[in-house]
C-alpha cells in the first residue's frame, strides 16, 4: 500500500523515529502521545543509565532531521542516562524539527477500528481508513489514517508480583508499600527507602540496577537492607555474559552485581515465587510457596521488577495475529521467545514480521516484543525504518537488513544455556573482574597463572 496519513501511537524514541522516517518518505505522520510531552515514559526512569552507548540510541533519520537545527550530536561512545537521552536527543527532536507539527500530546488512544467496519466484517475492509479515537482533555476526538503504528510501549502495564502471572493474593491491598519497575531509590524516592528493608523481586536489568542502587544508598543511610527475591534457583544466571557481552556496560553491570552478591551486601532468597502479600505489624509480609513448606520475608517495601506486558485493550477491534504465549506478532515470537532464545543475536526484523491480518497496522518498539525482555532501542529503529519503506511501497528496502545486534555473551537456545566466548575457554567470571573467564578465575584462585587461553 502507499499510505499517506500514518497515525503513530506514542512519542517515545521509536515513535519519533517512525515519524521521521515517514516524513522522509513523503508521508504525513500524526503522533498521539498520552503524556504531556514527548518521552513521557522515559521521564519515569530518567535516573537510569542506559547500557547501550549513544551510537545505538540515535535513529539515523532523526539525526538527519536534527542536523539543520544546529544540534550537537553526543559522543557516540558515551552512555546516557534516561534524562540525558531526553535533553540531548528526544526533546530537541520533538520541539526543534518539523516533528513538532505532528505531535499531539495529552492524547490518550482509547480505541482503534476501521471506519464503518467492526472486527467481523471482511469485504471491503482493506480500503477503509483506520478510525482512531483518543481523549485529549477536551472530550473524545477521532482521527482517520491510512496506516497505524503502535509504539506505545509497555511501561504503564508492569507485570505483577505473583509467580503465576496474576497479582499475588493481597497485592492490591498492599499497593502503598509496592513500587514497580525501577524507582529512583537514591534520588527522588530516597526518603521512601532510606533505612528500610527493601525487597526487590526480579532477575533482569531493572532488578539488578535497583539492587545496586540500594547498596549505594546503604553506604549513606545505615539500616538500608536490600533483599533479592529470585524466582529461579541460580543467581548466576542474572550476572550476564561479563566480558563476552558486546555491550560493555551491560556486561559490567552484571559483573558489579555479582561482586555485591558475593560480598554479602545483598541478602538473597532463591526459588522465591511470591504467592501472598499482607500487612504484618506495620510492615509487609511477602510469602512464597503453598501452605505446606511456605516461607516468608518481612520487609518495609517491595519493588517488583519482573518486566512488563503489552496492553491490547484499545486494539480489540483489530485483527491481530499474536503468539499465544509471548504476545508478540506471531512471525516475530519464535525469534525472541525467552523459553527458547535469549541471545542478543536475534535476527533483525521489520515489516514482514511485524504485520498482522489487519493490513496497514503494525506493532513496533518495546510493545512488539510482547512479554519478551530482550528488546534494544536500535531494534525499534530498524523496525520503523522497514515499516516506513513498506508503507511507501519500497519492498526491497523493507526486506533489507540494516542492523547487526550486539551479542549478550549468554544465549539460551532450545532451553539450553551456552556462553558465547571469543578468546576465553570458560563462562564469565563470577567475581574477579580481571579474570578472562570462569576457568581463568578458578585457575588463579588455585595459584596458577591462569587458564592459558587469553
Amino acid at each position: 500500500m502507499n499510505a499517506r496519513m500514518v497515525a503513530i501511537i506514542g512519542a517515545g524514541p521509536v515513535g519519533l523515529a517512525a515519524a521521521a522516517h515517514m516524513l522522509e518518505r513523503g508521508m504525513s505522520p500524526v503522533v498521539l502521545e498520552a503524556g504531556p510531552e514527548a518521552g513521557h515514559a522515559i521521564r519515569q526512569w530518567q535516573h537510569v543509565q542506559l547500557f547501550s552507548p549513544w551510537e545505538h540510541n540515535v535513529d539515523k533519520a532523526a539525526a538527519r532531521m536534527l542536523a539543520p537545527t544546529g544540534w550537537n550530536s553526543p559522543d557516540p561512545q558515551s552512555y546516557p542516562t534516561g534524562g540525558e537521552l531526553l535533553d540531548g536527543y528526544l526533546t530537541p527532536l520533538a520541539t526543534r524539527t518539523p516533528l513538532r507539527e505532528a505531535i499531539r500530546t495529552s492524547s490518550r488512544v482509547t480505541a482503534i477500528s476501521r471506519a464503518g467496519f467492526d472486527k467481523a466484517k471482511t469485504r471491503g475492509r482493506e480500503q477503509a481508513p483506520f478510525e482512531i479515537r483518543y481523549q485529549n482533555g477536551k472530550g473524545p476526538e477521532v482521527l482517520h489514517a491510512d496506516a497505524v503504528i503502535d509504539t506505545s510501549g509497555t511501561w504503564l502495564s508492569p507485570n505483577p508480583a505473583g509467580r503465576n502471572g496474576l497479582p499475588a493474593i493481597g497485592e492490591p491491598e498492599c499497593s502503598a508499600r509496592i513500587a514497580y519497575g525501577m524507582p529512583d531509590v537514591q534520588g527522588a524516592r530516597r526518603a521512601r527507602y532510606a533505612g528500610k528493608t527493601v525487597a526487590v523481586l526480579g532477575a533482569g536489568h531493572s532488578a539488578i540496577g535497583t539492587l545496586i542502587d540500594l547498596v549505594h544508598l546503604a553506604d549513606d543511610e545505615p539500616g538500608t537492607q536490600p533483599v533479592w527475591l529470585l524466582r529461579g534457583a541460580d543467581p548466576a544466571k542474572a550476572f550476564g555474559g561479563g566480558r563476552n557481552d558486546k555491550l560493555a556496560a551491560r556486561g559490567e553491570l552484571g559483573a558489579a552485581f555479582a561482586a555485591l552478591v558475593a560480598s554479602g551486601n545483598i541478602k538473597v532468597e532463591t526459588e522465591f515465587g511470591v504467592t501472598h502479600l499482607s500487612e504484618s505489624d506495620g510492615r509487609l509480609e511477602i510469602a512464597a510457596g503453598s501452605c505446606c513448606g511456605a516461607r516468608s520475608v518481612i520487609a518495609d517495601e517491595l519493588i517488583v521488577s519482573t518486566g512488563f506486558r503489552p496492553d491490547f485493550s484499545f486494539l480489540s477491534e483489530l485483527r491481530l495475529r499474536l503468539d499465544p504465549a509471548i504476545e508478540a506478532p506471531a512471525a516475530l515470537a519464535p525469534l525472541i521467545d525467552p523459553n527458547e532464545h535469549s541471545c542478543g543475536t536475534v535476527r533483525p526484523h521489520g515489516a514482514r514480521e511485524l504485520a498482522h491480518d489487519e493490513p496497514g497496522f503494525y506493532l513496533a518498539g518495546m510493545k512488539s516484543y510482547g512479554r519478551a525482555p530482550t528488546f534494544l532501542m536500535m531494534t525499534g529503529y530498524e523496525q520503523v525504518r522497514s515499516i516506513a519503506a513498506d508503507l511507501a511501497g519500497d519492498k526491497a528496502a523493507a526486506a533489507r537488513v540494516e542492523l547487526v545486534l550486539p551479542e549478550t555473551g549468554v544465549c539460551t537456545r532450545g532451553g539450553l544455556e551456552t556462553v558465547a566466548t571469543s578468546e576465553c575457554c570458560g563462562g564469565p567470571a563470577k567475581q574477579a573482574s580481571l579474570a578472562c573467564c570462569a576457568a581463568d578465575e578458578t585457575a588463579k584462585t588455585s595459584g596458577a597463572s591462569g587458564c592459558g587461553c587469553s
